[in-house]
């Protein structure tokens, strides 16, 4: 797989991820286990929001040095900006199911920062390990984008009817398979995993928590990897646009988890966007949809639906 970008933005970004990295586990760590507030969160999103801009205008400097092309320079920071909101649009479904889970398992607020960390660090390694097979796949298999493209029309389907309903926990798999697994406790000792009852050692629901966290962003990594691929098939775009979109997720979760009820519509709209971008990879070989009118598309349906959640939102 061929990237456009200069080995030393590859390098610049290892280095960025590593620098984002120590900040969460170790600066924020010295806060110890509290609990995030919404201005918090709100400042830690913009602030994740700006640095992936600022990413992207490096970007773009790069490839016009690279290639004297403003054009292309153009088209490349487009295809980020475009994966980026779609990654980013996706992730809001994964802190839905996240909210589900530390609702479910009673998760104290101040725990919760924890888990969200290592989940993180779990999915920057887990996406990079499946971006690289997924490319491997599509430079050796072209017919797969077919295959993708199926699955996220099905997936958006699937999304649209299970919208609005109340998922039961009770029945997940992996909760089930865990539980025969490991003795689990039924109280928290602080942010550890393990404890020790009657003489025995045994999981703490902590540990259960960050198990099915990163089971479900293994799920949604299924659903939100090909969608990049629709955009764009350079690695290093592909890359980037998702960890930069995963890197805000904790301050993202905090911020959501105060106002998810104004946003109750927008599995509705998730649903819709993939369907989209199944359809855009279905018909790469017939039509090529511009990435300009599918950042359009993605940004008009987020919009929508947002207003319309916001505008019908139940009084609390």
């Amino acid at each position: 797989m061929e990237s456009i970008a200069p080995l030393w933005l590859w390098l610049v970004f290892v280095a960025f991820v590593v620098a984002a990295l120590f900040v969460d586990f170790v600066v924020l760590k010295k806060q110890g286990a509290q609990a995030v507030g919404v201005k918090e969160a709100l400042n830690w999103s913009l602030i994740w929001i700006a640095l992936s801009f600022i990413f992207n205008g490096l970007f773009w400097w790069a490839v016009k040095d690279t290639t004297g092309s403003t054009a292309i320079a153009n088209e490349k920071s487009l295809e980020f900006l475009t994966g980026y909101l779609i990654e980013k649009s996706l992730a809001v479904d994964n802190i839905f199911v996240f909210l589900m889970i530390f609702t479910y398992f009673a998760v104290p607020p101040e725990y919760q920062k924890r888990v969200l960390m290592i989940g993180i660090l779990g999915a920057i390694v887990l996406r990079t390990v499946m971006i690289l097979i997924g490319g491997w796949l599509l430079s050796q298999f072209h017919w797969i984008l077919y295959v993708f493209g199926a699955f996220l029309v099905l997936t958006g389907v699937k999304m649209w009817w299970a919208a609005g309903k109340e998922p039961a926990l009770d029945d997940n798999p992996a909760l089930k398979l865990l539980r025969r697994l490991m003795p689990v406790s039924k109280h928290y000792d602080g942010e550890k995993f393990f404890t020790v009852e009657n003489g025995k050692r045994i999981a703490t629901p902590l540990l259960m928590v960050i198990a099915l966290v990163g089971v479900t962003d293994v799920i949604f990594a299924v659903d939100s990897i090909p969608a990049i691929f629709a955009i764009t098939r350079d690695p290093f775009i592909v890359l980037t646009s998702n960890v930069f979109a995963i890197l805000g997720l904790r301050a993202m979760f905090f911020l959501l988890q105060a106002v998810a009820s104004k946003f109750h519509l927008l599995n509705y709209g998730l649903a819709v966007i993939l369907v989209f971008i199944g359809t855009k990879m279905m018909l790469i070989d017939i039509f090529k949809i511009p990435v300009a009118v599918s950042l359009g598309v993605v940004v008009g349906i987020l919009a929508i639906t947002m207003f319309w959640s916001a505008k019908t939102a139940p009084n609390t």
